[in-house]
């Protein structure tokens, strides 16, 4: 009886330290789908070292920087903070010859390979179609510029770690509603369907900026509710939320040119507090929180962790563009919060 006892006690004991590990491993996949985009244009932000530290006093283990800033990345070394380390626009001509792609894996990865955990490179954010930045211009480069980077990577044994992608935006999108009726526009199709055989091909996700904001500053008719998560309704498509539809017209449109297999990563998605009516703290921290506490459910028609990094950091003084643009900050250039928000 005593044996019976003891035995019993211990499958209780194994079954309840199962569930908790399960418990466990749930909470910490959900707590690492989320990372913050660390943007650096201002001239009143911490030092690289006591940012690193921001992020790690809050639990904060995945980070993008939007270009191989030195200082950036040798205080990174030894954080354990997963990186997406980015190719700027303007490099991208450069980078469609091997010699500049293999000179610039060799300066900006090989060098911190040892200590730095480089997660993709994003060759070019949202290039296409923006004629008037010229960006536009540079569209034809996107690809080759990948391929050279990620031949580089896989010359040091380092493209099963380390994935190549590009990051885009909603303006590469069509008809956008319903999801499932989205394609790529004309002028992006050109270029979107080469670039996702391209991730197929590595086994590498589709980076996505994604901002329920201005889909609803541009669009008066979406109901506030809807684009800060808060929307008890579920519409005629099964959408209770703007952030799961937008997502998912872009797995429709990637799909629509062959690339079912690929994964959405969001590479930028946030809310400002200050420079519009729509602009506030409340909803800022609102939009927010509620977007960390979604994506470990996944959307409608991907269930699962979404990836997901956040925008921004830091309030950036010397960012160009409307007011509300220096204010998508989670920090003040002090360290201190906008607003109150958990992380877990």
């Amino acid at each position: 009886m005593a044996s019976f006892t003891e035995s019993g006690c211990l499958s209780k004991l194994a079954t309840m330290l199962l569930i908790g590990a399960l418990m466990g491993n749930f909470e910490i996949a959900g707590a690492q789908s989320i990372g913050i985009c660390y943007g650096m244009q201002g001239d009143n932000l911490p030092s690289k070292p006591d940012v690193i530290q921001l992020y790690k006093s809050n639990n904060i283990q995945r980070m993008r920087i939007y270009d191989p800033d030195q200082e950036a990345l040798q205080a990174l070394r030894g954080s354990d903070i997963e990186v997406i380390v980015g190719v700027p626009n303007d490099q991208l001509q450069n980078m469609a010859d091997p010699t500049a792609a293999n000179d610039w894996v060799q300066a900006n990865i090989v060098t911190y390979r040892s200590d730095v955990k480089f997660r993709y490179i994003n060759v070019g954010n949202e290039v296409f179609p923006d004629p008037a930045t010229q960006s536009y211009d540079r569209a034809s480069q996107v690809l080759p510029a990948m391929r050279n980077i990620y031949n580089a990577i896989q010359s040091v044994g380092l493209q099963d770690q380390i994935k190549v992608s590009t990051a885009v935006y909603s303006s590469v999108l069509g008809k956008s509603y319903p999801p499932s009726e989205t394609t790529f526009n004309g002028d992006a199709a050109q270029y979107m369907g080469p670039i996702v055989n391209f991730l197929v091909e590595t086994g590498a996700p589709l980076l996505a900026n994604v901002y329920p904001y201005f889909s609803k500053k541009f669009g008066p008719d979406i109901d506030l509710s809807y684009a800060l998560f808060t929307s008890t309704a579920v519409n005629s498509e099964g959408y209770r939320n703007l952030f799961d539809a937008m997502v998912d017209a872009l797995y429709a449109a990637v799909e629509k040119v062959g690339g079912s297999s690929v994964k959405i990563v969001v590479s930028e998605s946030g809310w400002p507090s200050a420079g519009s009516d729509l602009a506030t703290k409340e909803n800022a921290q609102t939009y927010n929180q509620n977007l960390i506490g979604h994506v470990a459910q996944g959307t409608p028609k991907r269930p699962g962790p979404i990836e997901t990094y956040v925008f921004a950091m830091f309030n950036e003084n010397k960012k160009h563009g409307e007011e509300e643009e220096r204010n998508f900050g989670l920090f003040n250039p002090d360290k201190s919060p906008v607003y109150p928000i958990s992380f877990n």
